[in-house]
């Protein structure tokens, strides 16, 4: 999230953020990345710009995907084949 984003969408982020913080059942496992002065859309990588960036969204949240349903799958799950 930009802390400055255009819209003012970070105020209802951090707002959000808190609440995700207290919840219990299930626990918050997430995490919520601030780019200082960013505008609106940032997407999360802070050694480069929007433009630039966006065009690798695969290569930031893939592997972050991937462990999530790794760590969650059922016993037995095939998680080789994909």
């Amino acid at each position: 999230m930009g802390s400055d984003d255009t819209y003012f969408l970070n105020n209802a982020v951090y707002r959000m953020e808190d609440f995700l913080k207290e919840t219990k059942n299930p626990p918050y496992g997430g995490e919520v990345t601030y780019g200082p002065r960013a505008q609106y859309c940032w997407n999360g990588d802070p050694t480069l710009p929007n433009a630039l960036s966006r065009l690798h969204y695969n290569t930031m949240y893939l592997p972050k995907i991937l462990e999530q349903i790794q760590k969650t799958a059922p016993p037995g799950a095939d998680l080789t084949s994909w």
